[in-house]
C-alpha cells in the first residue's frame, strides 16, 4: 500500500502492559485490551495472572474484556496451567478472580483511554 491510496485497513486489536506502576517492571504491570471496534479492558493486573486467565479456558483478552460471564463454565488447559504456574508459583487464580481483582483495581481504565482519544 503506497501513501496515495485512499483506501482503509481497519486497526488490529492489541493487548499490552499498560506500564501505569512507576518502576516497576514489565512482569509487575497490568495486561489491558484495546480493540478495534472500541473494547477496552484490564485483562489482568500482571502477566501471571493473564496466563492464570488462558490457562483456565478463556481464548484470549477480547473474551475477558468483552465477554465475561460469572455463570462462565472453564474449560481448563493443563498445559497453560504449567506455563502459568512455572511464571508465577503460588499466584494461580480462577479466569472469575482474574477478571475482578483486574476491574478492583482498576475501575476506570475505559475512562482513562476514552479521554485519551478525544
Amino acid at each position: 500500500m503506497t501513501p496515495t491510496d485512499d483506501r482503509q485497513f481497519p486497526a488490529a486489536p492489541a493487548t499490552a502492559f499498560w506500564l501505569i506502576r512507576p518502576s516497576r517492571p514489565p512482569a509487575e504491570q497490568p495486561v489491558v485490551f484495546l480493540g478495534s471496534e472500541g473494547e477496552t479492558g484490564v485483562v489482568a493486573r500482571d502477566p501471571g495472572d493473564f496466563l492464570s486467565l488462558l490457562a483456565d479456558g478463556f481464548g484470549g483478552p477480547w473474551e475477558a474484556a468483552t465477554s465475561y460471564e460469572p455463570d462462565w463454565n472453564a474449560r481448563p488447559d493443563q498445559e497453560l496451567a504449567a506455563i502459568a504456574e512455572g511464571f508465577a508459583p503460588h499466584q494461580r487464580r480462577t479466569a472469575a478472580a482474574v477478571i475482578e481483582l483486574a476491574a478492583e483495581e482498576f475501575p476506570d481504565f475505559d475512562d482513562i483511554i476514552m479521554e485519551l482519544c478525544r
